[in-house]
């Protein structure tokens, strides 16, 4: 255990909390939001043309977004083992930390160069952006343990979560401000604006994380970061010590395939609206300001059903409630209709994720806690690379999201049977009595 003062743990939890500050623009312009529209409207009305080995051929929007997506989770997913090994060896946490946000802050900035027609820079931009938002995230949420302990873990998770909600729709708030009055800042036009969006979004990033960086140090902390998973050999020995937990190992596998539909729905709602319903950027941009809001009540209200009825129950019954959503979004032909489905997914949005982090927690034993979390990021990186994937395929294939959006039911399906498996009282009772081994 390391010693520190109460005004060094308070500066690094501030520093801790930032992060969630910062990246959460990131989240919401341009996983959620922003570029997702403005991606459409780079791609011509026929498709994007894409060359490979002499061979060209056309997809649409909502397809090159997909893979575009998978893209970048296939390579964090692979890269994140090996990164994890070096951190550990070398000491290089908060290096990596940095190097990642930096990086993917710059590649947001620099979306500002793709106007009209450069689809495939926005792409690659993207890319690079969005390695650097979930490579960085893993060296991030391995900072939580080594900064706090027992109940204290909690709130300072909670207080990551609540902060980067605010910090998130804020900018979000301020580039809808930018766009929907560009002639009041003296924008020629919306894509302009937009662009102007981009490059605040990547400055707010690198600004935010400063208190980060420079609180967030080997010498606040209660205790030494524990070893993440050490490449792929380590991340299989991981994943052999938590096959000796059956109910922690069957929710692990139910939230990868219910989480990898919820993440999908975040990252393809918007083009959707604009491919599908026709929907005008500020319609779509108001809508997700109205989500981001929501969803923080919503974690609330899911919080009291959880203790109310129980965690599974409660993380089954939104899962229940999003495959309505992906039904009733494929049926839809409406604006209005969009609103109410944002309305649905804000309400169970925080409260699934929420309660779902919990529920992990509450099943992994007390001395594997880095160990299986750290399996539970990089499993999370791998599974992330499917549901963009088969949304693009079917896109691709189909010439309509409106099946892609409905295949995403099946990730909730999946989901839902595996975690009617868990006993919960069971898997509480295997972490507490953990065998040595």
């Amino acid at each position: 255990m390391v010693t520190t003062t109460a005004d060094s743990k308070r500066k690094a939890w501030f520093g801790w909390c930032m992060y969630d500050w910062a990246n959460s623009a990131f989240a919401t312009v341009i996983l959620a939001a922003v570029l997702p529209v403005y991606f459409v409207a780079l791609v011509p009305p026929e498709g994007a043309r894409l060359s490979l080995f002499g061979l060209t051929r056309t997809m649409p929007a909502s397809a090159l977004w997909g893979y575009a997506v998978s893209c970048s989770m296939l390579a964090v997913a692979l890269a994140a083992p090996y990164l994890g090994a070096y951190a550990d060896k070398r000491g290089r946490r908060r290096l990596l930390l940095i190097v990642f946000a930096l990086t993917g802050a710059a590649a947001t900035s620099l979306l500002a160069l793709a106007g009209p027609g450069d689809y495939l820079l926005a792409a690659l931009l993207f890319i690079i952006a969005n390695i650097g938002f979930a490579a960085g995230n893993i060296f991030y949420n391995a900072f939580l343990p080594a900064l706090a302990d027992g109940t204290e873990l909690d709130r300072l998770s909670a207080r990551g979560f609540a902060t980067g909600y605010i910090g998130g729709g804020l900018m979000l708030l301020l580039a809808f401000a930018l766009i929907q009055g560009y002639d009041l800042f003296g924008f020629a036009d919306r894509g302009a604006a937009t662009r102007a969006g981009f490059f605040i979004t990547g400055l707010w990033w690198a600004l935010f994380s400063l208190p980060t960086f420079r609180h967030v140090r080997e010498g606040v902390f209660i205790h030494a970061p524990e070893p993440l998973p050490t490449g792929f050999k380590g991340y299989l020995q991981t994943f052999a010590h938590i096959r000796r937990y059956p109910d922690l190992l069957r929710f692990l596998l139910a939230f990868l395939f219910y989480n990898d539909g919820i993440q999908t729905i975040i990252v393809v709602s918007a083009i959707f609206a604009r491919e599908e319903l026709g929907l005008s950027q500020g319609s779509i941009l108001g809508c997700f300001l109205m989500i981001q809001f929501v969803a923080m009540p919503g974690s609330l209200l899911f919080g009291r059903l959880a203790e109310q009825y129980g965690a599974k129950h409660s993380v089954l019954l939104s899962l229940i409630l999003f495959i309505a959503v992906t039904i009733y979004a494929y049926t839809m032909h409406q604006g209005w209709e969009f609103w109410i489905l944002g309305l649905v997914v804000a309400l169970i949005l925080g409260g699934s994720q929420a309660i779902s982090r919990s529920l992990f927690a509450a099943l992994v034993p007390a001395d594997k806690s880095a160990e299986f979390f750290g399996f539970y990021a990089i499993s999370g990186k791998f599974a992330s690379i499917f549901g963009p994937l088969v949304f693009a395929l079917i896109a691709d294939f189909t010439g309509s999201s409106r099946l892609s959006i409905l295949a995403l039911a099946v990730f909730f399906l999946v989901g839902i049977a595996l975690l009617s498996q868990v006993d919960v009282a069971r898997g509480k009772a295997a972490a507490l009595f953990s065998p040595a081994h």
